[in-house]
């Protein structure tokens, strides 16, 4: 996946709308030169007698010509910013599509204010670059070549002065320039550690405060906060420096345009309105000038802000809808892992879950068991092998048919904000009235809302924070369960519940119609399934019905005897 082109379609056009801005613009500039030299020569330093004859010419023409400007200017930075917002707008799509597909554990090895920074700062920088950056280097330099060149016509030598010195300013300001680009990663990188911490902290406060660690975690705050402050102190020498240059060849220019002038009119080869018109130029001119620390430094900070795009696109993502993917129509549930491998994991894993049956999944932690859910789901592929829905390779069909047959209730996969309502449509958001109302009642949702003043539109917080343990997993048992998936896949869904949350579990689970997979550490849960799965070392190395495991000397009696004597 790369990302957009930058001049494509309606960005194209808005950047040639830009150059021919230029172009405008470097007319006007040429008119209103002319036309202060007309004035200066005619009317104030010669003859006067025709003033009243040609003033309503003139000031129309110089009302008009200042009008114009001005609305080139507003159609300038409208057009520029709306290139820019385009092009930020077709990122953004693009880095969440990328986002989406991106592995599970690519993923958790980037920070979530590393990753928050791809979508705010990095494409902050892209869009003030194409904006604020190469649009208005474009029209200046457009404006500026073409406004040269005209002046030549009037006076060679002025001309060539303010050209000289006008680049003169530019090989200076790029001259010093040179570390811009380091300062601008070193800031950056400060600004996504400071990201980080703050997220984390956000999302755990209450490990913070429970542990009495608050102090530490300010000074800890501070020490990358006063990071963050030399590296953009840094920053602002390099900026304050060119911005330094450019006022000063300004000045530069201003004097030199005068000194030559003043020459060029003694000699006779110049009218005092001539230097008048090309003081008028340069002035125009100099606002292009005095941007380029500004232009320099936005373009740097686009060349870092591109470069950790483009490594985020390059994440190793999940394997996506095949070119013919069908659309998977499961009947009885049935799944099968065939010689499954995932590298560091599991090797040659197989496996067979009967449709409409109950697999309890268990073992030490770290074995796998949620990993072998994620298969299911393709929230990872296999490295080899093939996991089969009803004999079929579920590889050759569309993610969301997949999806569409599953259920999941998992602690990766927590309640995200907004109301109850929206939490428990979010897997079949066109579910009818009558479905959710079901799922309500079976989850004993409807019940808990009694409890709640604002009903099923309660909202909910991040992860669902200000609602109790029972509750929150209610509510993720009624998402699974809504559309009545032929798949069920829990994932320790019965952990930390209390008594009557275990009881509703039961009943749900025991009239459920479809497959189940869970992954459990409760006998009394795994005493209740159809198989017992016992996974470790890569393999199920043991499998078989719960009277029979339970009562043999294996892995499985094992693990629970332990657990069972560790409680005692």
């Amino acid at each position: 996946m790369s990302l957009p082109r930058m001049f494509s379609g309606s960005r194209r056009r808005l950047f040639a709308k830009l150059i021919f801005i230029g172009f405008a613009q470097a007319g006007i500039t040429i008119v209103t030169a002319l036309l202060i030299k007309f004035v200066f020569d005619q009317w104030i330093t010669g003859n006067s007698s025709e003033l009243n004859q040609h003033m309503v010419v003139v000031a129309t023409a110089m009302a008009l010509t200042t009008g114009f400007a001005a609305f080139l200017r507003y159609r300038e930075r409208v057009d520029a910013e709306r290139l820019g917002q385009s092009y930020s707008y077709a990122v953004r799509l693009a880095l969440y599509d990328r986002l989406v597909t991106i592995a599970p554990r690519a993923l958790q090895k980037r920070s979530r204010g590393g990753n928050l920074l791809r979508f705010i700062g990095d494409l902050t920088a892209l869009r003030q670059w194409l904006s604020q950056g190469l649009a208005v280097l474009s029209v200046a330099s457009t404006t500026t070549v073409i406004a040269l060149i005209a002046m030549t016509f009037l006076n060679l030598m002025l001309a060539t002065v303010v050209a000289l010195v006008m680049l003169i300013g530019a090989a200076l300001a790029l001259a010093n320039g040179g570390k811009m680009r380091e300062r601008v990663q070193e800031s950056r990188r400060r600004r996504a550690y400071i990201a980080a911490n703050v997220n984390e902290k956000i999302s755990f406060l209450p490990v913070v405060q429970v542990f009495g660690q608050s102090n530490r975690e300010r000074k800890h705050l501070a020490k990358q906060g006063h990071r963050l402050l030399k590296a953009m102190v840094n920053r602002a020498r390099i900026v304050g420096r060119l911005r330094g240059i450019t006022e000063a060849t300004n000045g530069l220019a201003t004097g030199a345009v005068l000194f030559v002038g003043a020459i060029e009119v003694s000699q006779g080869r110049a009218t005092p309105g001539m230097v008048v018109a090309a003081m008028s130029v340069l002035g125009m001119l100099l606002p292009a000038l005095r941007n380029l620390g500004r232009i320099y430094e936005y373009w740097h900070a686009y060349r870092v802000g591109l470069d950790r795009i483009h490594s985020f696109m390059a994440t190793p993502t999940l394997i996506l809808d095949s070119p013919n993917a069908q659309t998977l129509k499961v009947e009885t549930g049935r799944i099968e892992f065939k010689n499954i491998t995932v590298k560091g994991l599991f090797e040659s894993l197989s496996g067979i879950a009967e449709g409409g049956r109950v697999v309890a999944i268990v073992g030490d932690n770290g074995a796998g068991k949620s990993t072998l859910l994620n298969l299911v789901t393709r929230l990872l592929d296999p490295d080899t092998g093939q996991v089969l829905i009803d004999g079929l390779d579920i590889k050759q069909y569309t993610l969301s048919s997949v999806r569409r047959a599953i259920g999941i209730v998992s602690p990766d996969l927590p309640l995200l904000r907004g109301s109850i309502e929206r939490n428990i449509r979010y897997r079949f958001k066109d579910a009818s009235q009558q479905e959710v109302t079901r799922v309500m009642d079976l989850c004993g949702i409807t019940d808990m809302l009694k409890e709640l003043p604002e009903g099923r539109q309660t909202r909910i917080v991040d992860g669902g924070m200000n609602l109790s343990f029972g509750q929150r997993q209610r509510i993720a048992i009624a998402r699974a369960l809504l559309g009545s998936p032929r798949i069920l896949l829990l994932d320790e869904a019965d952990s930390n519940l209390d008594f009557a949350s275990r009881t509703l579990l039961d009943h749900i689970l025991d009239n459920y119609q479809g497959t189940i997979l869970i992954v459990t550490h409760r006998i009394e849960r795994a005493k209740k399934a159809d198989a017992i799965w016992y996974l470790a070392q890569g393999h199920i190395v043991e499998t078989g019905s719960p009277e029979t495991l339970l009562k043999s000397d294996g892995p499985t009696r094992r693990l629970f005897n332990s657990r069972i004597k560790a409680v005692a």
